[in-house]
């Protein structure tokens, strides 16, 4: 098996996800001269023409690349020190710092690229830097490394200077897309000193960690200015090995890399409110920001801005509270049944909701998998619920009418109400975040759901911190009881329930899955669109956390999948090549779709403004990829 396939899209984002903790790393040319010069002075809202300004919507808290797991952090790091690789435009793989190829998916050999520096005092880069980083700080216990679970169970072993090994427990053919092996040079020297102490506060405060001062040539600039909730400033890196590599004609590099970076500078600015970043764009601070895309025609219109749309992979759909503190209308909970799912589903117009509510930057979804995908199934396979015939007033009572069959309470129609055993109105409650763009999907999703359901749909705008702790995450839960060997000895029965007929035992629960529906957050909730999914797209194995089995670790909604589902995940494990895994996704995706875990809507879009003139930027899933080339033209 050859190299496989993953990457990143929006305006100022680096490859650095939550996700994946460890993908960052860095360094400066603070390094080169001792560590001890960034400079603080009052931030000039005016930028040199030779700058690249970008804002960022959160504080960077740290620049450590061992600790660092915000986005905004990532992307600072990801200015000075690239990641070990990228996809490109055609969403293949691209080798920066190491290429990454394995022939059966279990064992995988990292080949460095040649001329990778460290700044002084540390020397070449080499494998040895990588593993004793993996297995004496990522795989130890006392270092308490974010990255701790990418490399459990992980063998890793230097073969040459230049290449080492990683053999996983099992086969993953998609491990790339994962990017869990995105691992960043530290020197072993530098680590050595923290290890054989076993310091780990040592570790996360070190200086030259801290001020990224250790990377001699890895990325396109180096750290002049970090000040800490306001700016990142950064200069040119003359050595960078890209920009230099291709003066080698031996030395493959990716286009456009040749002289990069192409800025005599950069700067990141932490600019939390959308007001400030538009300000600071239409001022010709920033060379790019997020625009709203109910205002990105007003700046289609302007003169010196283009803007593009970026496909996304995370989903705005609709999450069903299943657990005993769902359903707040009457007794039962409908949104157990599959066939009601599908009826607030089909009740949705999407097409009509993405050119309303999105402005027409979005994706009707029918699956979890953006139809970019790779994974995506055919069209003609999908059951498209919200579209066609599949959209409407009696077909979406039909499938209702189909759940309220399956139910011991007596649910029903009268005249145009959804109505309880009672009689009463079915009345919910939709959660949203607290911005214009999810005012206007709650308002179309209660609309059409009143209009098409007879539900009665109160909308109650809420931040996404404070819906998790009230309504999602669940501290005080039962527990499995452990050895002192981690080995289970026990389950209380508040962690065993009946699923499909078969007593599953939640062994490992979690905040955001604490066990079976009776075990519940404080607070109740109906739906909520609070959060939006990511799908994974190159690395759909990922959304077995969600959807593989009644006890996967992110069940907040308490979904018990029927053993399809569970079966398609296993089958899809075990593939031993790209084909055979392609055409299981299929399968799995299409039963997802019609199992509506959550009721699936749209894809939205980035809608990104940036100056014009500015070659670089494109309108696909990568966007970002080569940041390090772009230039103007």
């Amino acid at each position: 098996m050859g190299r496989t396939r993953g990457g990143d899209t929006g305006a100022d984002r680096g490859v650095g996800r939550r996700r994946y903790l460890s993908a960052l790393a860095g360094g400066t040319a603070a390094t080169l001269a001792g560590c001890s010069g960034l400079r603080f002075g009052p931030i000039d809202l005016a930028r040199d023409a030779g700058t690249y300004a970008t804002a960022v919507t959160e504080p960077i808290e740290t620049l450590n690349p061992i600790y660092n797991t915000g986005n905004a952090g990532g992307n600072a790091i990801a200015r000075v020190i690239d990641p070990g690789y990228a996809f490109d435009e055609n969403d293949e793989y691209v080798p920066l710092l190491y290429d990454l190829s394995s022939e059966d998916g279990r064992e995988w050999t990292f080949r460095l690229r040649d001329g990778l520096r460290f700044g002084d005092p540390y020397g070449s880069v080499t494998a040895h830097d990588f593993v004793y980083l993996i297995s004496e700080v990522h795989q130890r216990d006392w270092a308490d490394s974010p990255a701790a679970a990418h490399w459990r169970d992980v063998s890793v072993a230097v073969i040459d200077d230049r290449s080492f090994r990683a053999t996983l427990p099992q086969p993953r053919l998609l491990w790339p897309e994962s990017y869990e092996p995105l691992v960043y040079p530290i020197p072993k020297g530098l680590l050595e000193p923290y290890v054989d102490a076993a310091d780990a506060e040592g570790l996360r405060t070190d200086r030259t960690l801290a001020e990224l001062g250790f990377a001699g040539n890895l990325g396109p600039y180096v750290l002049d200015e970090w000040r800490r909730g306001e700016v990142v400033r950064l200069a040119r890196n003359d050595r960078y090995y890209l920009g230099a590599a291709a003066e080698s004609p031996d030395v493959p590099v990716p286009p456009g890399f040749a002289g990069a970076p192409h800025f005599a500078a950069a700067e990141i600015r932490v600019l939390p409110e959308l007001a400030a970043r538009l300000d600071a764009f239409d001022s010709g601070a920033l060379d790019a920001a997020a625009i709203p895309v109910d205002r990105a025609d007003a700046y289609r219109d302007a003169d010196g801005v283009t803007v593009g749309r970026v496909p996304q992979a995370h989903a705005e759909r609709i999450a069903v509270n299943m657990r005993d503190n769902g359903w707040s209308a009457g007794p039962g909970n409908p949104f157990r049944h599959r066939p009601f799912r599908q009826a607030l589903s089909a009740a949705i117009d999407v097409d009509a909701l993405v050119e309303e509510a999105f402005h027409g930057a979005a994706a009707p979804q029918f699956t979890w998998q953006p139809p970019f995908a790779e994974f995506h199934p055919l069209d003609a396979d999908l059951p498209r619920f919200g579209t066609g015939d599949r959209y409407g007033r009696e077909y979406a009572r039909d499938l209702a009418r189909r759940a309220f069959d399956r139910s011991a309470h007596d649910y029903g129609f009268d005249g145009d109400d959804m109505v309880t055993p009672d009689g009463d109105r079915v009345s919910l409650t939709l959660f949203r975040r607290d911005n214009a763009g999810s005012r206007r999907v709650a308002a179309f999703v209660a609309d059409d759901l009143g209009s098409n359901l007879g539900i009665d749909v109160a909308v109650e705008g809420t931040t996404r911190e404070r819906f998790a702790a009230e309504r999602y995450t669940v501290g005080d839960r039962p527990r499995p009881e452990r050895d002192a060997d981690g080995d289970l000895t026990d389950v209380p029965d508040a962690l065993v329930d009946e699923v499909r007929g078969k007593p599953v035992a939640w062994t490992r629960p979690t905040a955001v899955n604490p066990g079976p529906r009776r075990v519940t957050a404080a607070a109740p909730w109906d739906m909520e669109i609070v959060f939006r999914s990511n799908t994974f797209p190159r690395n759909p194995l990922a959304t077995a956390a969600h959807f593989d089995g009644a006890t996967a670790p992110h069940n907040a909604v308490g979904y018990y999948p029927e053993s399809t589902v569970t079966s398609l995940f296993d089958r899809a494990r075990r593939a031993t090549d790209r084909e055979a895994l392609a055409e299981t996704l299929a399968e799995l995706f299409v039963a997802l779709a019609s199992a509506q875990p959550s009721v699936t809507l749209a894809f939205p879009e980035a809608t990104v403004g940036y100056r014009s003139g500015l070659s670089g930027p494109i309108s696909r899933f990568s966007n970002g990829w080569n940041r390090a080339a772009w230039r103007y033209e």
